[in-house]
């Protein structure tokens, strides 16, 4: 499914271990870094890694994608494959959840406010999220079969946790762009900045 979203396109990746990154704290053993789309700070940008002698993907424990205010939040969720993701009606209405694109393929029914429901994302692939009542909702569930990711902040910044020295792919997707791919080097101490022209 993720092949699909790949280009042989390549992004401009610098590493620098001077690069300022405001709020973002991290370990030496993080990896932290921004994502700029046409020199600007880029939102909603699932960053993810592949290779390196990292450890396996372990889906967390309670993961929610909540609706609240005719809105799907957040807007986008990267998750390990097999993660569990909970999708409760903290709205005032009614709500039908539903996929039926690429990815994970579901239709939740009707529910009502104060009650959830739970979908299992267990193959990759991004799952584009609607409800049949409000056409205005929608959200992206990305399934990733990696240890390694993380959704870029209003600031265009973003955090893995715990990631060893050593070459990986990289994958970077965005709503509304292509997915692109490289290879990169992490070393402790240092930033990873990715760029879209």
């Amino acid at each position: 499914m993720l092949a699909r979203l790949f280009t042989r396109q390549t992004i401009s990746v610098v590493l620098a271990a001077g690069l300022w990154l405001g709020p973002v704290l991290a370990a030496d053993d993080d990896l932290v870094g921004v994502v700029l789309v046409h020199g600007r700070p880029e939102k909603n940008v699932v960053v993810w890694l592949e290779g390196g002698a990292g450890r396996s993907p372990v889906p967390a424990r309670k993961i929610v994608l909540d609706q609240r205010q005719l809105q799907f939040k957040p807007h986008v969720l990267a998750v390990s494959v097999g993660s569990q993701v909970e999708m409760p009606n903290s709205d005032r209405v009614f709500h039908n959840v539903f996929s039926f694109h690429d990815g994970k393929r579901f239709d939740l029914g009707l529910y009502p406010v104060g009650t959830a429901r739970t979908v299992t994302f267990d193959r990759p692939g991004l799952s584009r999220i609607f409800c049949n009542i409000h056409p205005n909702m929608a959200a992206y569930v990305l399934a990733v079969d990696s240890a390694y990711f993380a959704v870029s902040d209003s600031q265009g910044q973003f955090a893995m946790a715990d990631v060893p020295n050593g070459s990986y792919t990289y994958h970077a997707w965005r709503p509304g762009g292509e997915t692109r791919t490289g290879t990169v080097a992490v070393e402790s101490g240092r930033r990873l900045e990715i760029r879209w022209p």
